[in-house]
């Protein structure tokens, strides 16, 4: 029997949790009903097990459940928030502030917009990875309708002044939507003090399943107007049509709520772990931190290594460990991770990068191999090539 290698790729995703799975499956098979079936039992048992998902959601964010809104995930999410808000409030304005590092899920729709006739500011960031806020506010316009920034990188794992940049926005009547998609259960979010209007959720980065996510939309002090998306039965409050996933969302729910229960012992743990795997790490000659060095997701570690060729090196940790070196949605691409390369970096560098995403099931004697294979191959390919 072969031996898998130690998964440490958490920000592309993560494993169900067992108890997860177990809240899940009687929404396969007893609990089978829609819960849009409002006139017998099954589509009752079915509507509750929804209704207390979206309260966990709700509770999570300190929003309220009429708030919620479920997707089939974050990349959804993002595309209704950023076109719902261009649609609906086209008359008011057409100019819209992003950033260099957020997700092409956020990237790729202002980029639609943009052959539509919008105007699009994307914002360079600092060397390690947070925008000036200074810069940020000289970006405003009478005609800006939204803001996007997204939480936490899903690359370097930078957190980004929330709060902050709420308060500017809310100051100047701007929408203020943020991708949180690695952020929920792992940092607190708080979408009243943070005065965000519109939230990204998913659940396959926090030990729940694939295919189902959520937008927050601020109900209440301003309301926020979305224009739908997708058409059809009118299903969530007219703004995403389509029958609820109820086990998805039922495992959703379970998964924010388990990480809530351990954010705080959780979040000491990674970065115990974290710090152990980037100590041994640093004493490598030409190696980079990407990113800020504290403010970020206690399990993410980042680093780019002069002197060796990116697909060796990740060919050379592939039998010992899963990592990536860049987002997963763009592993297709032959090009450097647009992040790496927006903090400065030069092509190669950026090529010569690792991710590393520490989870829930990761220990420290897999840390400590995971070290040790990194040197290894990091100083047999610097000999290689004489650096």
């Amino acid at each position: 029997m072969s031996i898998r290698p130690i998964y440490l790729d958490c920000h592309a995703t993560t494993p169900v949790d067992e108890q997860v799975l177990a809240a899940m499956i009687p929404y396969f098979t007893e609990h089978f009903g829609n819960p849009s079936s409002i006139g017998h039992v099954y589509g009752w048992e079915a509507e509750a097990a929804v209704k207390q998902s979206r309260e966990i959601l709700a509770a999570a964010i300190n929003a309220t459940p009429e708030e919620i809104v479920f997707t089939s995930g974050a990349t959804e999410a993002n595309n209704l928030a950023i076109k719902g808000v261009a649609e609906a409030y086209f008359s008011k304005g057409q100019h819209i502030i992003t950033v260099a590092t957020e997700h092409s899920a956020v990237l790729d729709p202002c980029t639609y917009l943009k052959s539509l006739g919008f105007d699009i500011t994307i914002l360079p960031v600092q060397p390690e990875g947070i925008i000036d806020l200074t810069e940020f506010k000289k970006a405003f316009r009478p005609e800006t309708i939204l803001v996007s920034v997204m939480a936490a990188n899903n690359e370097i794992g930078v957190l980004q002044p929330l709060a902050e940049i709420g308060e500017m926005c809310r100051e100047n009547n701007i929408i203020f939507h943020t991708d949180a998609a690695q952020a929920i259960g792992k940092i607190p979010l708080d979408v009243q003090a943070m005065k965000v209007d519109l939230m990204s959720l998913t659940a396959h980065k926090v030990y729940g399943p694939k295919g189902i996510g959520a937008l927050y939309v601020r109900r209440r002090n301003p309301r926020v107007q979305i224009a739908a998306q997708q058409h059809g039965g009118g299903h969530e409050r007219g703004m995403r049509s389509g029958t609820l996933y109820t086990p998805q969302i039922v495992g959703f729910g379970k998964a924010v709520e388990i990480a809530l229960g351990t954010q705080e012992t959780e979040n000491q743990r990674l970065t115990e772990l974290r710090q152990r795997l980037w100590e041994q790490l640093s004493q490598l000659s030409g190696v980079h931190l990407n990113g800020h060095p504290t403010q970020r997701l206690a399990g993410n570690l980042n680093i780019s290594v002069e002197g060796v060729d990116g697909a060796a090196l990740l060919l050379g940790l592939q039998p010992v460990m899963a990592v990536s070196s860049g987002s997963a949605c763009s592993s297709t691409s032959t090009a450097p991770s647009h992040v790496l390369t927006a903090l400065g970096h030069s092509e190669k560098l950026a090529y010569a990068s690792v991710r590393f995403g520490i989870g829930r099931f990761n220990t420290a004697e897999e840390i400590d191999t995971v070290a040790q294979q990194v040197i290894s191959t990091v100083q047999s390919l610097q000999s290689i090539l004489k650096i």
